[in-house]
């Protein structure tokens, strides 16, 4: 195992260490530091003439320190700000003995650091809200230096903007980029928005299988792993799709689910291989009903994070997610931005629009997937304002009810948003015999060497069987609409441990473990 070389800074700061205990001061304490307020409520209610914070007990990391001999100012940092706190050695050090300012806090403290102030709100003489502080206790001591940002003249020194360090290192990005916070803060507001959304249309939250026997509900490809005691094969769920309906099945008139899914798949701005999906089941509606519950819910998660449904930046664009939507057919909108009326083509007829268009395709692809890759190629970039694209092939469409008026496509809809899918609807399949013969469909796509194509499902069509009411159900991506809530381009910046490979010192563990 390779040992790491301490530089200069680091070796002070174990030195440091040593010395504070040296004095009997113990610089990891016991954990309890009662916290009576916050810095983003001192700024907030703090009046001169009617002051609520004369007792103030506060925690946080020391960003930056002036000290002034007798005298001292630190910017201390807490989970919703920033504050300067100011530090007089008299104060802090009653009696004689002088040695928590002179030598603990001008000597063994640094930028870093946590300590614990209590004390009271004051304006200093240049006009700065500030805590004056009469006690100060160490809390934690840093032993790696902070890449501290600094500016001067407008220009930006040290900024901790290097992607691969700022993912790999969150919990550094989180200290020194404060705008990072406030993407998780607006993300777990979102997930918030859509539960009380759900919950007061009477839905349940519950929860369904990571491991599954058969990775289904969705076309992907899965991870496999084995489970020793029942000595069988197990997948992470790519969907939890099929669970939910089974409870449909069972009685419950609406569920829902905040899930963890997996896909064995590549990994881009827009994708991840673990994600968080929300999906809903809602028995006696159609996917028009859902249409209309899917805008008044983005409303509501627009109002909830920026107060409006419109004017929401994205880019170089502006989102209006006040409903109603646009709705356009999947065949109409090639037709409209190709040209093409590809509606009652056969598969040959497919290859040869695919090829007119310089499309790649493979042997593997169904007329279902042909036209995707021309739908995914001309269509999606154009979809810059809420879109419902409805009636997807029957190929595409496995677990979904075909079209009332057209038996060929499906009762299904993928809203589209600044150019990208941010979720996927259907009437639901809910007859037995159909749902086997769509599964048989895909087994032989599967044959053909199509990887994502679904795997039978012998136990979800007995499930069928015993009968589903007409269900409605919807999936969103949470973390694709994490970032069109939060303006950001990539979904490492939505997601607090994005999956990376691991560093050299990592990889080596590994295959030590392996030897």
């Amino acid at each position: 195992m390779e040992i790491r070389e301490l530089n200069e800074q680091e070796q002070n700061r174990r030195d440091a260490v040593s010395k504070l205990r040296e004095l009997g001061i113990e610089p990891y304490p016991a954990p309890l530091f009662e916290v009576n307020t916050t810095t983003e409520e001192i700024k907030e209610k703090y009046h001169p003439e009617n002051c609520p914070f004369s007792e103030i007990s506060i925690g946080g990391r020391i960003m930056s320190r002036r000290i002034m001999g007798a005298a001292s100012f630190v910017e201390l940092q807490d989970e919703t700000g920033k504050i300067q706190v100011y530090i007089k050695r008299d104060e802090i050090c009653p009696d004689e003995d002088k040695t928590m300012y002179n030598t603990v806090f001008k000597k063994l403290l640094d930028i870093g650091d946590i300590i614990g102030i209590t004390g009271y709100a004051f304006i200093t003489q240049t006009g700065q809200l500030s805590i004056h502080a009469k006690t100060l206790k160490v809390l934690s001591k840093s032993l790696r230096v902070l890449p501290i940002v600094k500016e001067k003249e407008g220009e930006v020194f040290d900024a901790f903007s290097n992607p691969e360090q700022r993912y790999r290192m969150r919990y550094v990005d989180l200290i020194v980029n404060p705008h990072v916070r406030d993407t998780f803060i607006k993300r777990s507001k979102i997930m918030s928005a859509m539960r009380d959304y759900f919950n007061a249309h009477g839905c349940l939250e519950v929860d369904t299988p990571v491991l599954q026997p058969i990775p289904g509900g969705a076309s992907a490809r899965p991870f496999i792993t084995h489970h020793n005691t029942l000595d069988i094969p197990l997948y992470l769920r790519i969907a939890n799709e099929l669970y939910l309906k089974r409870l449909i099945v069972g009685g419950f008139s609406g569920v829902y689910e905040f899930s963890r899914n997996f896909r064995n798949e590549g990994m881009d701005k827009t994708h991840n291989p673990e994600f968080t999906c929300l999906e809903i089941y809602v028995a006696y509606k159609d996917y028009k009903w859902m249409m209309e519950f899917t805008e008044k819910m983005l409303e509501k998660v627009a109002m909830e994070l920026h107060g409006r449904t419109n004017d929401i930046v994205v880019g170089d664009n502006k989102i209006d997610f006040t409903g109603p939507y646009r709705r356009l057919p999947m065949l109409d909108a090639i037709k409209e931005y190709t040209g093409i009326d590809v509606s009652g083509m056969d598969e040959d007829q497919l290859r040869q629009v695919c090829k007119d268009l310089h499309i790649e395709t493979d042997p593997s692809m169904g007329v279902g997937k042909l036209i995707d890759e021309i739908f995914g190629e001309y269509c999606e970039k154009h979809l810059i304002q809420p879109t419902f694209i409805t009636d997807y092939p029957v190929e595409t469409s496995p677990l979904t009810k075909r079209h009332r008026e057209n038996p060929n496509l499906t009762e299904r809809f993928e809203l589209f948003v600044n150019g990208k899918e941010l979720c996927n609807a259907y009437s639901e399949l809910n007859d037995p015999i159909d749902q086997l013969e769509r599964f048989k469909e895909q087994v032989k796509l599967k044959d053909k060497g199509d990887d994502e194509a679904m795997f039978i499902d012998m136990d979800f069509v007995r499930a069928l069987e015993y009968g589903m009411p007409p269900t409605s159900g919807m999936g969103i991506g949470i973390d694709r609409l994490a970032m069109l809530m939060t303006n950001n381009a990539s979904i490492q910046d939505v997601l607090l441990f994005p999956q990376m490979r691991p560093e050299v010192h990592q990889q080596s563990q590994q295959q030590e473990s392996k030897e």
